[in-house]
């Protein structure tokens, strides 16, 4: 992993028009090549954090450094949301096309890129397929899909797999784990699984209750690739209990 941050925020606070303080003086990095998760209870601030990094918001002071903000223009973020938001008249070669036609790809471009990414998400025979006709597994592989194509270098992903059953969201676990090694992707990630934090991650940061802030990190030193067995082994118990305590002291706004 390159030291170098890709992502950093300083002393950012976020203040909506209504007086909702969302944020406050959150501060954080994440490195080039990094897997970043945010934990915390609902409503602390994680999709918060995560738009003001794709530069869909703007903090209420302090600073946010990111591809996004650095180069408004260019394609060097993703954001997968946790509903796959598909366009359900199109099929999935046009859904997973829709961010290169807005940038005025040509179709011969589009098909270059699409179908080494349709590849990797294992939707090949699928291009023709509208989102009704696939399950919820597939419409994220989708969803995915079309963050992937536009080659990011941070990919942002907020809740992504929290609607699926247990075994389409470890599959797709491992999957995601091997497409961040595979393109060296930063990947700042939110979930209120401490288990999922846990299988993912190398650090995870814990915020607590609005406004949000980062009260604990935690880093998870397990070696990657992780396999199916890393979640049945003591390291995995270990970290799944030092990440549950302070979860725990973050709710009830203990110091740690």
């Amino acid at each position: 992993m390159n030291t170098r941050p890709a992502v950093v925020l300083d002393d950012v606070s976020k203040t909506f028009d209504s007086g909702l303080q969302a944020l406050a003086s959150v501060s954080l990095q994440a490195a080039s090549g990094e897997f970043l998760t945010l934990l915390g209870p609902s409503g602390c601030g994680k999709s918060s954090v995560l738009k003001l990094i794709a530069g869909l918001d703007t903090p209420t002071t302090g600073s946010v450094i990111s591809p996004a903000t650095q180069a408004p223009g260019e394609a060097a973020t993703a954001f997968v949301f946790q509903d796959p938001t598909l366009m359900p008249w199109a099929n999935v070669f046009d859904n997973i096309a829709l961010p290169l036609r807005l940038a005025g790809a040509s179709r011969e471009m589009m098909r270059a890129r699409i179908a080494p990414v349709l590849a990797t998400v294992g939707l090949t025979e699928f291009a023709g397929s509208h989102p009704a006709q696939l399950s919820g597994g597939m419409r994220m592989r989708v969803s995915l899909a079309r963050a992937l194509v536009t080659q990011p270098r941070v990919l942002l992903m907020d809740e992504p797999f929290a609607a699926l059953d247990e075994i389409t969201r470890a599959r797709l676990n491992q999957d995601l784990l091997a497409w961040w090694i595979e393109r060296q992707l930063t990947v700042v990630f939110v979930t209120h699984s401490v288990y999922e934090a846990v299988f993912l991650s190398q650090r995870v940061l814990v915020m607590g209750a609005r406004p949000g802030r980062i009260l604990e990190e935690v880093e998870i030193t397990a070696p990657y690739p992780r396999a199916t067995t890393f979640r049945t082994s003591l390291e995995f118990q270990q970290a799944c209990a030092r990440l549950t305590a302070a979860l725990d002291r973050a709710q009830a706004g203990a110091p740690a």
